[in-house]
């Protein structure tokens, strides 16, 4: 069985090929099948993007760009009841700040007129009936995957009837779900996409975009072909869910005789320890589970991005996952190692202290402060440049960086022990004093004023190194420790209700902890490495009387060990 660090060591090694579909198109390509590549993403704006999402994002834009044409941004808005502009716009932008830009944005509402003609046409030519059955009586007759279906009673009416009725529910005189129009196929088809499948559905609902124009609306399977015919995409692509539609995709574009748009289908990203539909998050939204579409627990791109990830290492991640023909569930360790890879070379590396005890040097003159130097990324080529860092005798550090009685091999602050401290001095813990209930409440150490960081002459030689935040200059901060929304991998796939195996421990709030002044100006641009903590951003519930950071992910990956 692989471990994480070996899946992610074959990710990394494995020699980058032609996936499948760019195999299909270099093949359209060069023998002139196609003169520009030209593909589309169309999101129905009915939630907020997700990791899945971008998957098939980065595939479309990504294909284009590396062999030219273009990519169209079309919203897949047929079904007013869900769609809100809201989710155009959070679409729009997560796009954009996954760092691509669509040629053309269309909505398939753009194609209403048009769509309406081509039912049209199917009717005229006697390949379209409108059917006045309910859907239990539609579902009653479509058959199962080994039995045939049977004729809807209402599939041998004539085309002079059938323009009657499809125009009078157009103009509203039927309520909803009296009749549909339905495709005339095959009832004995042995896929059961094809047999006779409903085409426009009546729904007196206002649409974001045309308003109260029309009172039916056609299906996905209808209006997807067409809109890609329209838009003369080449290469439609899909996910897996959608490979029996593809029969029904070609059937309707053969019978409309319009451009040849072709379909092909591609593994849609399913990710551990979270759940991608749509559905099921609107409802983590809507019953408060979550604080909303962009909590930085959800796997959406807007919660991705609050939480601190960048869209170079979800576009690393997309790329490292692939393109395949089966499904297979992506361990969410390597979107965690993506986002460190990035982090590691690009973050400030800064100090903060989360659970705070003060260490007094009282060998250091008091009301002394001393500036002293920091870089802010050894590992970036240019060290990312330094910081200034103010020093006293009055030091806030980690209370699991002291222990009254040290553990074998304890290389950090015990009495008698001696630590240097991040860009400072070496000391020694001579005393430390405890209240009432037994608790350290105050460390005593000297130092060594001729062991500072990078003018060191002491010739002190110490194992451990802590970090720490003036007293005197500290600035305190909410920090707010995210983990995995689930504690199970498969969410989808247990027993009863998803949401009876959400991780309890998601998210774990310090009310104050105490961090470098150098972070009062932070930016929610920018990402922090708290150094021995994690990667941290600033959230947007931050203020300038109140900081917030958020951690994006630890320095290494703790449920890889076990801890889960």
């Amino acid at each position: 069985m692989l471990t994480l660090t070996t899946k992610i060591t074959v990710y990394m090694s494995e020699e980058r090929s032609l996936n499948f579909i760019e195999e299909i198109i270099e093949n359209d390509l060069n023998t002139g099948k196609y003169e520009k590549l030209i593909t589309r993403f169309p999101p129905e704006p009915n939630g907020y993007l997700h990791i899945g999402h971008a998957k098939a994002i980065c595939l479309n834009f990504g294909l284009t760009k590396k062999y030219g044409g273009y990519t169209n941004l079309r919203f897949d808005d047929t079904n007013p009841v869900t769609e809100k502009t809201e989710y155009v716009n959070s679409q729009q932008a997560d796009i954009q700040w996954l760092g691509f830009e669509w040629k053309n944005i269309h909505y398939t509402s753009d194609y209403f007129d048009t769509l309406y003609e081509y039912a049209v046409k199917l009717i005229h030519k006697g390949l379209a009936y409108v059917d006045d059955s309910t859907a239990d009586e539609i579902a009653l007759l479509k058959g199962t995957p080994t039995e045939p279906g049977k004729d809807s009673p209402y599939r041998s009416r004539s085309i002079e009837e059938n323009l009657e009725l499809f125009t009078r529910m157009k103009n509203g005189e039927f309520q909803d779900g009296a009749c549909t129009l339905r495709a005339k196929i095959d009832m004995a088809s042995p896929n059961m996409i094809m047999r006779d499948p409903i085409i426009y559905r009546i729904k007196h609902a206002a649409h974001h975009r045309t308003g109260d124009k029309w009172c039916i609306y056609p299906m996905y399977d209808f209006a997807h072909g067409q809109s890609d015919s329209i838009e003369h995409i080449t290469h439609s692509l899909c996910s897996l869910e959608y490979v029996s539609h593809r029969e029904l995709y070609d059937w309707c574009i053969e019978k409309l005789e319009i451009y040849p748009s072709k379909q092909y289908e591609f593994a849609r990203l399913n990710l551990s320890y979270t759940v991608m539909s749509k559905r099921k998050l609107l409802q983590l939204v809507n019953e408060g589970v979550v604080s909303g579409w962009d909590d930085p627990r959800m796997p959406t791109i807007s919660g991705l991005k609050r939480r601190g990830y960048t869209p170079e290492s979800i576009r690393e991640f997309c790329e490292r996952i692939g393109v395949a023909k089966r499904e297979n569930l992506i361990e969410l360790g390597l979107l965690e190692f993506c986002i460190r890879e990035h982090l590691n070379k690009t973050a400030t590396r800064v100090m903060a202290v989360m659970d705070p005890i003060k260490l007094v040097i009282t060998n250091y003159p008091e009301g002394k402060n001393e500036i002293l130097i920091g870089e802010n990324n050894p590992e970036a080529e240019d060290k990312g440049g330094n910081r200034e860092i103010p020093f006293s005798n009055e030091l806030w550090i980690e209370r699991e960086d002291f222990m009254e009685e040290p553990a074998k091999k304890w290389f950090r602050l015990a009495p008698g022990a001696m630590v240097r401290l991040k860009h400072a001095y070496i000391v020694k813990c001579e005393d430390f004093v405890k209240d009432e209930t037994g608790k350290v409440t105050e460390i005593h150490c000297t130092y060594f004023p001729e062991s500072k960081s990078g003018e060191d002459t002491s010739g002190i030689n110490v194992k451990g190194t802590i970090h720490w935040v003036s007293t005197k200059h500290a600035k305190s901060a909410e920090i707010r420790m995210y983990d995995r929304l689930f504690s199970v991998e498969s969410p989808d796939t247990e027993e009863g209700d998803f949401k009876d195996y959400l991780n309890p421990n998601s998210i774990e709030v310090i009310k104050r902890a105490y961090i470098e002044p150098y972070l009062s100006t932070a930016s929610q641009d920018a990402r922090y490495q708290f150094i021995r903590k994690g990667y941290y951003c600033l959230d947007k519930d931050s203020t300038t009387a109140h900081l917030v950071f958020n951690r994006t992910v630890s320095l290494k990956d703790a449920w890889a060990k076990g801890n889960k």
